[in-house]
């Protein structure tokens, strides 16, 4: 990959066709988490009377869709409230369908600005904010799959299924980070 770099009013960088496939499928694949978690909202005659959406109230039991969809209220797992049980159902059905449309959208301005065989990349600021919201996501998806603490050291032993993967997981903190330093910068 090319440097993200300011040119001209927007933000260009470049993939070769195999980072791009790799970004592409790993977007796509939380896209497709995401968009199956909206599809499990309850159908409320109510919202669509109102327009206001809910969602569900309980949270994902996938761990990855878990740390993509946290809680909106702390909950203490030893010593739980109704109270606070209740209030997180709540917060969580209001304000979920919102933050899965958001991170669906961001997700879509990659996979629409992403070339499919790898190329250049030019993107508005409103774009590459998009794109860093999306590589947030995919690394805490990827990072939650692979059990990425801070305790993992930056290379696992060759026989650790997980070897492969984490270089990608580091290739997109690379991504990431150059891509604020251009913003920023």
């Amino acid at each position: 990959m090319r440097e993200w770099r300011r040119k001209g009013g927007k933000v260009v960088g470049g993939f070769e066709q195999q980072e791009a496939a790799v970004l592409r499928g790993l977007v796509s694949q939380v896209e497709d988490m995401l968009k199956a978690r909206a599809e499990e909202a309850p159908q409320d005659e109510l919202a669509e009377l109102t327009g206001i959406r809910t969602g569900p109230s309980k949270g994902p039991d996938d761990p990855v869709l878990g740390r993509l969809l946290p809680d909106f209220h702390k909950i203490d797992p030893d010593t739980p409230s109704k109270e606070t049980l209740d209030s997180a159902a709540a917060l969580r059905s209001l304000y979920e369908p919102e933050v899965l449309d958001a991170k669906i959208g961001v997700a879509e301005v990659v996979l629409q600005t992403l070339p499919p065989g790898g190329g250049e990349v030019r993107l508005t600021y409103e774009q590459a904010d998009a794109w860093l919201s999306a590589l947030n996501d995919v690394r805490l998806a990827l990072g939650t799959a692979l059990d990425v603490t801070e305790d993992v050291p930056d290379e696992l032993p060759p026989d650790d299924p997980r070897a492969p993967h984490l270089g990608v997981y580091h290739w997109l903190t690379w991504v990431q980070d150059t891509l604020v330093q251009a913003l920023t910068g």
